[in-house]
């Protein structure tokens, strides 16, 4: 299968640096998957798990939320504001995660702000937590 090279960065730094097949993940305007020879494509990530395909028929699956995702003359660029591999969540603290966030919006008194952030946290824990949950297609 053709490949393209994919560089997958995040604040703490470079997350993948080589060869895929494909790029899946969520975007602001639904799910979008990449291949070798794409057309120049650049939009905002979603929330959402994230699935590149390697050259050796493994897909990696990884939790992805923000950011940016380019395609540009033939090369590939995901810039995640949070970018973690199936492999290395931590299931127990994306629970606890989940646990923290439910119980903020059973409160009665949240303002809007504060409602908006608790329905924020608990989306990214339960993606967090369905990658974990299933680390191997």
């Amino acid at each position: 299968m053709a490949t393209f090279p994919l560089k997958i960065l995040t604040p703490d730094g470079v997350a993948y640096d080589g060869p895929a097949v494909s790029v899946s993940c969520r975007t602001i305007n639904g799910q979008v998957q990449l291949l070798a020879k794409h057309i120049d494509f650049c939009t905002a990530l979603g929330m959402g798990e994230a699935h590149i395909k390697l050259e050796d028929g493994t897909t990696r699956r990884a939790a992805c939320m923000g950011g940016m995702l380019s395609m540009l003359k033939g090369e590939c660029r995901l810039l995640a504001t949070t970018f973690e591999w199936a492999d290395v969540i931590d299931a127990e603290r994306a629970a606890r995660s989940k646990t923290r966030a439910e119980e903020m919006l059973a409160q009665k008194n949240l303002d809007k702000r504060d409602m908006e952030l608790a329905e924020a946290r608990l989306k990214r824990a339960l993606v967090r937590s369905s990658v974990a949950a299933r680390k191997d297609i």
